[in-house]
């Protein structure tokens, strides 16, 4: 099957067990101690302003909110519930939106040039707006200077950027209709056209995760009925997601209608087969048919029962034996229930949970339900370090699926939490990891080294090797070959030395890119080969993807389009087999199609894969990758691609980007 019916969230059938790898996991195994009791630190709330308040020292605010500006669906703004009259103009709201939604404050020759272009005189024309602006919110304060500011004024709320926090109530989030700016375009400018799809698909991704947050809490507090609304939304808003799917299934199982349940699962399986022309997994069938750590068999009373069933589900796993390690860390989790020990049980879940995330490709959906309850009873124990890897488990698992709010919230929880090197080393290693994947630079290297530093201290020779190789990925992708080759030599001679076949397939293929790069063919075609049959022998798609896609990338090199065609093929079928794919490796290896279809001049196959990188990207805030499908849009022809490009890279700190946009020497 091509990849071309697959751009859509697909996924394949036939998922097989993986053991270790990413999924053999930078978080370590519980413990048994208990501590002080546990304390949820605020979610990190990227790109989002301070108010005048907060600039002001004043983080409350005075009074209550009284003016809301709605800009999910069509825009509105309301005052005390009532609409008011919107600003005049027809780019107002489109100004008021990309104010609203900047990183920075944007300065006026830009603002003019990206919204006014086409005015007798582009400042005056955005001096007349943003005096509009202020007079449809009542605000005469607002967005002055230059830069202008974009901070808020007391008693402004807007719905977009209350999306970056946690609601304090959730029911909150199933009133959410719309896209951004609904019915709102500016033809005038395809630069601001491209940054408002974009920020549409980010937007839509982060209320469907916020979905998707509520009902998982609620399915995990003993509240399935009360999360069936969350995750019905959440399919409602993307049906072709088969994890959306999975929780609903999981939810109505929970909540004791198994017939509405096996109703949801004939039409997963039928949207999946007739939208993206794919199998679905088991996941959902297997949601329908019994409860998240549920065993065969009567339970063991006693904690040394528990130890041991721990025991050795650890050491199965270890082994190679998923299935039985699995089975009986169920059994350990039972053997828990039955001594109504919080503390216990939230050790026995957070193992099960971590197994089911890392050792099982396709379970991650199981695996946060199971993960969701081990933080409540570890939180009402008082247990420190159940709580931290638990939660740092979550921050991972939002990762892989490009949920960067959701998982940066669990992240800075787990790290608030933590106190030893051990603990902090896994967690700095997969915030560095969510902030390459969005092109965050500065923030990745600085959490990475970190984790290596901590990694070592601590004595944990594993988590360094797998910080340091994403570090080298980092620098790879900065085509900083020479800093690559020294994180990822080191990272190398420790999975050597901890013989962690497992997780070698990754770094081999990074070593690969790097011969492959260096012009050392026979070298990168080794690397390739040995990463790519031991990540089959594994079953783990994310390594079978990176190494098939140096593979296709070695073929083209030499010239040999129908291969390369082929193994960039074999490469998204591979990474995208499980529905708990690995978003960013999707999307570097669709990156890597659509380059090599145009250098082949097959622009029919080209675009639509461009099509599909720039949505996979910006759902998931993978920001390089779209700047790099617009950079593809302008090979294909695209006279408006070359500026969105520039537009969208923003303050991506990349010099290979860089030169990219700048029309130097290379390809995206």
């Amino acid at each position: 099957m091509t990849v071309c019916g697959q751009l859509d969230q697909g996924v394949q059938a036939g998922q097989q067990p993986a053991v270790g790898g990413w999924h053999g996991g930078p978080f370590h195994e519980v413990g048994g101690r208990a501590a002080a009791a546990c304390h949820a630190a605020p979610p990190v709330r990227r790109g989002v302003r301070q108010s005048v308040d907060e600039a002001n020292g004043n983080p409350e605010g005075v009074g209550h909110v009284t003016q809301m500006i709605r800009l999910l669906g069509p825009p509105a703004i309301q005052r005390d519930g009532r609409p008011v009259r919107p600003p005049r103009g027809r780019k107002a709201w489109a100004l008021l939106a990309y104010l609203l939604l900047a990183d920075r404050p944007p300065s006026r020759r830009h603002l003019a040039e990206l919204l006014f272009a086409d005015a007798d005189d582009p400042l005056g024309a955005l001096r007349w707006t943003l005096a509009e602006l202020r007079r449809a919110l009542g605000a005469p304060g607002l967005f002055g200077g230059d830069p202008v500011a974009n901070g808020l004024a007391p008693g402004l709320e807007v719905d977009v950027l209350k999306l970056a926090a946690e609601p304090a109530d959730p029911a909150s989030l199933l009133g959410l209709e719309g896209e951004l700016l609904e019915g709102v375009g500016v033809a005038a400018s395809p630069a601001f056209e491209s940054w408002l799809v974009v920020e549409r698909h980010r937007i839509a991704a982060v209320v469907e995760a916020r979905l998707r947050h509520a009902a998982l809490g609620l399915l995990a507090g003993g509240r399935a009925g009360a999360a069936v609304a969350y995750a019905s939304t959440a399919v409602a808003r993307n049906p072709l997601e088969e994890g959306n799917h999975e929780l609903l299934v999981r939810c109505l199982a929970a909540a004791g209608d198994r017939p509405a349940a096996l109703r949801q699962v004939a039409v997963c399986e039928d949207t999946l087969r007739r939208e993206l022309g794919v199998e679905p997994s088991p996941a959902p069938r297997d949601a329908a048919d019994a409860s998240a750590g549920a065993p065969a068999g009567l339970p063991v009373s006693g904690r040394a029962a528990v130890a041991s069933q721990l025991e050795a589900g650890r050491a199965a796993i270890a082994a190679g034996a998923v299935q039985a390690g699995i089975d009986s860390l169920r059994r350990a989790v039972a053997d828990a229930d039955a001594c109504a020990d919080p503390a216990l049980q939230g050790q026995a879940l957070a193992a099960l949970g971590g197994a089911l995330v890392h050792a099982v490709r396709g379970r991650d959906e199981e695996g946060a339900v199971v993960l969701h309850e081990a933080i409540r009873l570890a939180t009402l124990a008082g247990d420190r370090e159940t709580a931290v890897t638990a939660q740092g488990e979550l921050g991972f698992v939002e990762v892989q699926a490009g949920r960067r709010q959701t998982a940066e919230a669990w992240l800075a929880r787990a790290e608030a939490l933590a106190d030893t090197d051990v603990q902090l080393a896994p967690i700095l290693g997969v915030r560095g990891m969510n902030a390459s994947d969005v092109a965050d630079y500065p923030a990745a290297f600085e959490h990475l080294r970190e984790s290596v530093e901590r990694a070592e201290r601590g004595g944990d020779a594993r988590q360094q090797a797998w910080s340091l190789s994403l570090l080298a990925r980092a620098h790879l992708l900065r085509d900083e070959r020479s800093q690559a080759a020294s994180a990822l030599g080191r990272s190398l001679e420790l999975v050597q030395q901890q013989r962690w076949m497992a997780f070698l397939p990754w770094p081999q293929a990074l070593k690969g890119e790097l011969e492959l790069r260096a012009g050392r063919l026979a070298a990168a075609g080794e690397r390739f080969e040995h990463a790519y049959a031991l990540a089959c022998q594994l079953g783990d798609p994310c390594w079978e993807g990176m190494a098939a896609r140096g593979l296709g990338l070695l073929r083209a090199t030499v010239g040999d389009h129908a291969k390369a065609t082929a193994w960039l093929e074999e490469a998204h079928v591979r990474c995208t087999r499980v529905s708990d794919r690995y978003q960013w490796v999707r999307g570097h290896v669709l990156d890597a199609m659509v380059a090599t279809a145009i250098d082949q001049h097959d622009h029919a196959r080209a675009g639509p894969l461009a099509d599909g990188l720039a949505a996979l990207a910006a759902r998931g805030g993978m920001r390089e990758l779209v700047v790099r499908a617009h950079l593809h849009r302008g090979r294909l022809g695209d006279p408006t691609a070359l500026a969105s490009a520039r537009l969208l890279a923003g303050s991506i700190d990349n010099p290979a980007l860089a030169r990219l946009l700048d029309g130097g020497p290379g390809r995206p």
